[in-house]
This record gives structure tokens, sequence and C-alpha cells, in this order.
């Protein structure tokens, strides 16, 4: 850190600034207020400069900035995707530093594009231009899936591993939480810009950002019509017939004028999903069973978007979005049968406002306002209680009875842009709060659970096996033997304790009395401001400062400062386009202690709801009254915020090395390290019940090698990707986070649940000379950890988290032979613990493809010249931010083929770490995706889609 800030110290000191050239900086935005990054400003001087064209890129703010300019009458133009300039402006450059802010509007669908040698990435020093990032437009938004849940899954693996244990974070027009968008809706995706920006709370590499689409002057628009049957899809590996599968998306965006100074844009969505649900669980020692159901899913969203130009420096936009989600049969497959199904009803609105204000030549300020509603309702298909035998099946009742949940989200914010000089300064204010109503009955029918163990070996006619000193013979039991067991010998009308004795007997019953009902609120506020200082033209610097507090925690010390600087090395005022830059920087990033731990810690304080938790009951398959528990040896457990508890935050450093290789193409070499202090997990008292504390005291540790290539070939070749290098370490994966021992933390320090060693990621668009585009999406990854567990609760806290030990004496009875080696589910004192993460899963393969071809037709457009000709260097032709192939027709139609997993390779879910499970080591279900309406039925997918634009 010290041989950092004196690197800084030593740029800053020993570069000279020249008084006898002009410098020209200022914003690109839309008629609406808001910026347009990755703009292209030209400048053409007079013939008696140096350079008489200058050429460079608006930042993730929509900021630029060109200096070592000779003095004299300069022309400024600006281009962008889907924007166009009304005219080129003239400006006077005297020496010293000037501002021109640059405004566009949205182009109508017809628009000559020109491509210049140098129009394809570019490394440059603004911070935003940070070659790590990536930016989506046109064409290249193809790649991603139509499917909302697989969408989020797209953006996510575009932007990599987070530097950070939780991941990144989406923001959708500068929101945080809310709904995400349908990808026609999506005018540009920003991933991972500007990682050391103030403006943001959370972690810079992993972030995504998502611009919707404003309206157009003139009337546009499209609709889509995607398809799937299962008869196109293969088996998923895991069921023995092929799972039902029928898919029907239809949607549609209209876009035009309102007024002169108004205009909308429409987003529907309908989807209709008949999915199979795939089952596959152990009844019965050495008998699999597997089953498919299907789980109707149907989804609804609307969105319209306005925008109102209230004078000429001043823009409303105003967005609002529907969502129902309504889905029947949830919950069932993996292990839970379809007893354990329930129904579910989503629905939520979302308004966004923001004002776009332009007070001066230099300075822009936004206020943004979002309210997002969330009601969801969940019914119980049974209200039996549960039977969990752990790592075999799940049956009876899914123990949701019937909840509801309420929840309302507002946000805040006042952000102001001010350029001045050399200095870019960027400052702000965000609130946020929440309010919950929350009516859960959770687990009221009550849970037994089945974890294995050790029991005595059973000869033909189920008696105990004795060995030569007349003593029975111990051997470990799984889960789905010692129900098993239970079964056979209550049919044989044994007591409770002849059934103990002979390796039967429920492990654990628990239930939950009390209020269902309960309400929680939370605010949180940070305020930041941020200066892009242009020490000199081939040096920027960063400098910026965050604060964060919040409601819930006693901690009010979240001060973030952020550093960053770029250097373009051997660059002077002449080589305006360098082709390396070194960029660096170091932030702190806080997480925010969500407001569902708060719930939690409320709801399960021992007085608004109580638990209660039997060991060895033995009363399976019968439930007691609550009244006769009361009384009873039973272990009440209680969930508490540790008092000391603060907001954990991350420490990261990153060094990148930025290179142009070729025209068009960057590379980009990246090392990063984050050092994560305070992070949440979660510890066991008993005193004399068992106290879930949730407690700050975690240990995160990260080193990534990063390398980003970007190359736009041409017109017709666009490629991106990345390939990773990881290390993370940790002590905790979170509040679900518990000791393997209560009575030591040894061990504990082991992989992180992100520590997956190598990801590779690579993705396009592809237009041959047929015009049939090529979109290829395509990830690769390393063996991800897991947990080993024993399935037992042998200490006597209610957890079922205690991992087995690495015995010494191969003879003790008991032990389970694994690929992991030996290992003992009755650890005695003192023997070693197996670490945490110890197992290794399989790798990660998925290839997903998109073929389609334009067809052009109805009357040509004006100006389009001829579609695809190439000369001089100069490639024109027609595109629309409605088409997905250019053709020069009024009228297109695209079809399109969709696959996902085309290479039909069988990506493995979540290995089943619980040592008495029949399937230890094993998965049972394929790697699925996001939230309810996860589409795994089949192994590779395929769609036909269809999509009209006029």
């Amino acid at each position: 850190m010290k041989l950092f800030v004196f690197l800084i110290a030593t740029f800053v000191v020993s570069l000279p600034v020249c008084a006898q050239t002009a410098s020209l900086r200022g914003q690109v935005m839309d008629e609406t207020g808001a910026m347009v990054p990755g703009a292209k400003v030209t400048l053409v001087g007079p013939a008696e400069a140096k350079v008489t064209t200058s050429i460079t890129t608006s930042g993730n703010d929509g900021s630029y900035s060109i200096a070592g300019l000779t003095p004299g009458s300069y022309t400024v133009r600006a281009d962008a995707p889907d924007l166009t300039q009304t005219q080129p402006v003239t400006i006077v450059l005297k020496a010293g530093a000037q501002t021109l802010n640059v405004r566009m509007k949205v182009a109508s669908v017809t628009q000559q594009v020109t491509v210049q040698e140098n129009a394809g990435p570019s490394v440059t020093t603004e911070p935003a231009n940070n070659a790590t990032a990536l930016v989506l437009r046109g064409e290249d938004l193809q790649a991603l899936s139509d499917d909302p849940d697989d969408l989020q899954s797209d953006l996510q693996a575009l932007a990599g591993p987070s530097a950070g244990p939780e991941g990144g974070e989406i923001y959708v027009d500068g929101f945080s939480g809310g709904q995400l968008p349908s990808k026609d809706s999506i005018r540009e995706v920003r991933i991972n810009q500007n990682p050391f920006s103030p403006e943001f709370s959370k972690l810079g590499y992993g972030r995504v950002e998502i611009l919707t689409k404003p309206g157009t002057d003139q009337l546009h628009g499209q609709g889509f019509f995607n398809f799937g049957d299962d008869i196109f899809n293969s088996r998923n590996p895991y069921a023995q017939e092929k799972a039902p599968f029928l898919l029907k998306e239809y949607g549609g965006t209209v876009s035009g004028s309102l007024s002169t100074r108004a205009s909308f844009f429409l987003d529907f969505e309908r989807r209709e999903i008949d999915n199979g649900s795939v089952i596959d669980a152990i009844i019965a020692p050495q008998t699999p069973y597997t089953d498919v159901l299907l789980a109707p899913q149907r989804r609804l969203r609307v969105s319209p978007r306005v925008d109102y130009q209230l004078s000429q420096n001043n823009t409303l936009m105003f967005r609002y979005g529907f969502t129902r989600n309504d889905v029947q049969d949830q919950g069932i497959g993996n292990f839970n049968l379809a007893s354990r199904g329930y129904y579910t009803l989503d629905q939520d609105h979302t308004v966004q406002i923001t004002d776009t204000a332009v007070l001066g030549p230099n300075t822009v300020n936004e206020t943004r306002f979002q309210f997002f509603h969330v009601e969801d309702d969940q019914a119980s298909n049974s209200l039996a209680p549960a039977l969990l035998v752990l790592g075999a099946f799940n049956g009876g009742g899914s123990q949701l009875g019937r909840s509801f949940d309420t929840e309302n989200h507002y946000e805040m914010q006042n952000y102001t842009s001010l350029v001045k000089g050399m200095h870019t300064w960027k400052f702000g204010v965000r609130m946020r709060g929440e309010t919950v109503d929350n009516t859960s009955p959770q687990n009221f029918g009550g849970t037994f659970t089945f974890g294995g163990g050790t029991g005595p070996e059973l000869d033909a006619n189920n008696q105990p096996v004795l060995d030569a000193s007349g003593q029975p013979v111990m051997e470990p039991i799984t889960s789905i033997e010692q129900y098993q067991r239970t079964l056979l010998f209550q049919q044989l009308k044994y007591s409770p304790a002849q059934i103990r004795a002979l390796g039967g007997g429920a492990t654990q019953f628990s239930i939950i009395a009390g209020n269902p009902y309960l309400a929680a609120s939370q605010v949180d506020a940070g305020v930041f401001v941020g200066d892009d200082w242009r020490v000199r033209h081939n040096v920027t610097l960063s400098l910026g400062l965050r604060y964060e507090m919040q409601t819930n925690i006693h901690d009010w010390r979240d001060i973030a400062p952020r550093v960053g600087f770029a250097w373009a090395p051997g660059s002077d005022h002449i080589t305006l386009h360098p082709k390396t830059v070194i960029r660096g920087g170091f932030g702190m990033f806080y997480s925010r202690f969500d407001i569902s731990n708060t719930e939690t810690a409320e709801r399960y304080n021992g007085i608004v709801q109580q638990e209660y938790i039997i060991d060895n009951p033995k009363f399976f398959p019968n439930v007691p009254a609550i009244a006769s528990l009361t009384g009873s040896p039973s272990t009440s457990t209680i969930q508490e915020v540790s008092a000391t508890l603060r907001a954990p935050y991350i420490m990261q450093s990153a060094l990148t090395v930025e290179r142009q290789v070729v025209r068009n193409t960057t590379v980009s070499v990246t090392y990063t390290n984050s050092h994560g202090l305070h992070m949440l997990r979660s510890e066991e008292f008993n005193a004399p019940g068992p106290i879930y504390l949730m407690e700050s005291s975690g240990l995160y540790n990260q080193n990534q090698l990063i390398t980003n290539v970007n190359s736009r070939m041409n017109s017709n070749v666009s490629l991106f990707g990345y390939y990773t290098l990881n290390r993370a370490m940790s002590n905790t994966d979170g509040l679900s986070t518990f000791p393997g021992s209560p009575y030591t933390m040894a061990g504990e320090y082991g992989p992180a649940a992100t520590d997956i060693r190598n990801r590779v990621f690579m993705g396009g668009s592809l237009n041959t000379k047929w015009n049939v585009r090529l979109s290829p999406f395509i990830v690769a990854q390393s063996r991800a950890p897991y947990d080993i567990t024993i399935g037992q609760d042998i200490y006597g806290d209610t957890l079922f988290t205690a991992r087995p030990g690495i015995p010494t004496d191969l003879s003790k009875p008991g032990l389970i032979d694994t690929s992991y080696g030996w290992l003992d589910p009755n650890p005695t004192p003192g023997e070693q613990i197996l670490p945490r993460n110890s197992g290794r899963g399989p790798g990660l393969i998925s290839v997903n493809m998109r073929l389609g071809k334009t067809i052009g037709f109805g009357p040509e457009r004006e100006g389009t010249g001829a579609p695809g000709a190439v000369g001089d260097g100069h490639y024109s032709g027609f595109h629309s931010i409605f088409s997905d192939v250019p053709t020069g027709r009024r009228y297109n139609l695209t079809i399109s083929l969709s696959a996902r997993n085309l290479l039909n390779h069988v990506n493995e879910g979540p290995i089943i770490g619980q040592i008495t499970s029949p399937l230890f080591g094993q998965a049972n279900q394929v790697a699925g995706g996001y939230g309810a309406f996860a589409e795994t039925a089949n192994n590779r997918r395929l769609e036909l889609q269809m999509r009209f634009t006029f």
C-alpha cells in the first residue's frame, strides 16, 4: 500500500502540465438527459494543428476529454449506436481547458452507420474505459437468452466470478434491486466498468448495469414468439423417462411519439411453461426412485416508459413495471416427493421516476426515485408433517402452511456531475428503505428427520450379529437404512427402546409454535464524492470517498475510500490513441446486513415463536400436542444478532495492463487481491438451550488473475471473453455457516465456496455472408468445493453440520471408506476433524448458441445504400435498435434457433456431502438456473424463435 501511494505521488509531482495547449472536456447525453457511454467524439481542427483529427470515447458517466490540442476552431461530432447528433458543433479553443456538452437524440430506425478503422475497442486513460469492462449493445445482446431467468444467469456469467464472497450486483437504470427487465427493452448492458467508482456500494468486479430503451420519434415496434417442446430436447440424465416440457413465450414492444416533447416505449411479455419436475431419490436401501411430474408455470410482464422534455434542459422519465408469476407444484424434484409441492403466486409493481436537469454548461443533476412493491402468497399442497431422510428422500408436507409476504422497497438518489477544467466531479446521496409484513407458519406441523449413524449389523432374521465376545457387531448405517429399520420393527410391534437398540428410530423431531405474523423495517443511506482528475493528457487520477450507514445494526463506521489511476506510458499529446495503459486502484466495499436476518432474529427469539427440538423421539410418526412438549425434555432454540456485529467489508486492490494488440482488439491482464474482514457467520452457544448467534467474525482472502479479450474485427464479427485463475480462502460462506464443532475453530479456514480455480467464457456475434448470424455463449469452469458432513447431531446443538474425523486407528468400528479416505462419523475427542469444504465436485461446460436469419421486405429505406457494401475502409448499412440483422427494408422477419447446452454435456448439480447418504459424493440433479422458473426438465433445450420488426 505504501508503495502504491508513493507511485501515485511520483506521477503527480513529476509530470508537468503544458500551458500552451488547449483541452476540451464535457459529457455526451441523449435527449432525455441520460449520459451516453461509449460515444465516439471526433474533433476536426485547423490545418496548422499538429493533429487535425482527434477521436476519443465517452466514459461510463458520458464524460469525454481530449488534451494536447492546438488552439483554434474545431468541429465536434458525436456518434453512438441508436443515437444521432442534430448537427456538428463548432467551437473555438483557446489555451487551457474548456467545456462542451454534446446532445444527441434517438435516431429513427434507419440511419447511416460508418465504422472507421478505430471504431472498435481501444485503450484510454478514461476511468470508465477500462479494458476489463464489457459493453453490449445491438447484435451483441443476441447472445443472451430471451428467458428472464436464463438471462440473469447469462449476465452473471458475463460478469465473471466476483471479487468477494457475495457475488456482484445488478442495477437497472441506476437502481439496485427491482425486477430484471425483458431483453427486448434493454438498450445497453455495462459490465465491470470503473470498478473503484465511489458511486457504487458493491464491488465493481461482477457489477452489471442495465439501461432500458427510451421512446423514439417515430412509431416502431416488434413482436416475437418462442416455442419449445420436449420432442426437440434431450432427456434429463437423472430421470428414467423424458420429462414433459412445453414452452410458449410471446410479446413485443412498441415505441413512438406522444407529442413534440414526449415519447413512449411499451414492453409486453407472456410466458407459458409446462415444465417437468424430475424426482431422483432413494426410497429403500439400494432402491432408486425416479419420477417426472408436470409443474405449470405462467408469467406476465408489462412495462411502459414515458420520456417527457419539461424544458430544453430538463427531462423527466417515468417507468412502470408489473410482473405476475403463477407456479403450481413448486418444490417438487430432486429428493422432494410429490407431497412436498406447494403453490406460489408472486406479484410485483415497480415505479421509477428520473428527472435529469442540465444546470449549466458544466453541470448535470439527476434525481431518481424507485418504489418496488412485492406480494408473495404460498400454500402447501399437504399439511402432513415433513419427513426428511437426509440424502435419500424428503416426504410429507412442505411445512410452509399458508404464508403471505408483502414488501415495500423505496430508493431515492440525487447525483450531480460537474466538469471543471481537468476535473470531473460526481457527488450524491442514496437512501433506501424497506418494510416487510410477513405471515409464516413454517414448520407449525412438525418435521421428523432421519440422519443415519451407527447400529448393529443384522442377520437374515433381522437380529444383531454377535462377535466372539458376544457383543453386537456395529456398522455405519445410512439414513435410509435407519428409516427402513424403523418401519420394519414398528410393524413387528417392537417398543421404541428396542427399535433404537436395533439402529432404528428418528434422529430428531422439531416443531414451531407461536405467532406467525411479523413486521420489520430498515433504512440505509450512502453519500459519496469522486473526482476524475486529468493530471496530464496520459495520466488520470481518480479519488473518491463513500460513507454508508443503516439501521438494525450498531455500526456507524462504514467509511469507504477509493483511489485509482490510469497511465499511458510513452504517450504524448501527438499520440492521442495509446497502445498501452497501466491501470490500478484500491477501495473498500461494505455489505449491508439484510432485513431478512433481522426478521429471523425477531421471529425466533423464544417469545414471538417457540421452536421445540427433541432428539431421538419415541413417538414417530405421531405428532404430539404442543402443550405436552412444554414440560418434556425438549430443546428450544433461539436466534440472535450479536451486539458487536458490524457491516462486513472487502478491501480490494487491482493492477491491470491493457494493450491494443491489433485493430479493434484489446487484451488486458488484471491481478486483484480481496481481503475481507468481519464476514458474516453463525455460532452456537448452549446457555442452556442452543442460541444461534449471528456475528461478523469471519475472514475472506482471494487472489485472481483475469485475462480479458475484446475484439470487434469488423461490422460482422464481434468476440469477447475472459479467463480467470482464482484462489479464495475463508472460514465462512455466510450466515448459514456454523463451525463443524462448537468447541473448536480448527479446520474452519479452508477453500471458500467461490474457490473455483479456473473459469473461461467466450461470447460474441458473427454475421456470415449469407446474413446468417451466429451468437455463441460458452462457459467452462473447474470443480467447485463442497462441505462433507456426518448427518448427525453428535454435539447436542440440534445442528447437522458436524464434519467427520480423520481416524488414525483404522480398526475403529464404524469407519466409512470414501474417495477422500477413511472417515469417522463418530470422532473422539482430540481426533482431527476434516477441514471445511474438503470435497470437490465436477467441472462445468455449457455451450449455448443462437442461429438466426433475417429476411427484409417492403419498401427500401431512404439513404441505406447497398446493405453490406464495403469500400475505402468504411461500412455502410441499415442498423436498428429493434432488428437483429441489417437488411435495409421497412419490415424484417427474423427466424432463429436457440440452443442451451448444445453439446448435451451433463453438468451435475450440487454434490451431496453427507457421508451417511447412499448418494454421498454424487449429484441427483443437473446444474440449474435461477428462481422458480429454472427450466431443468431436459439436459439440452432447443427453442424456435420468430420476430417481426417494423
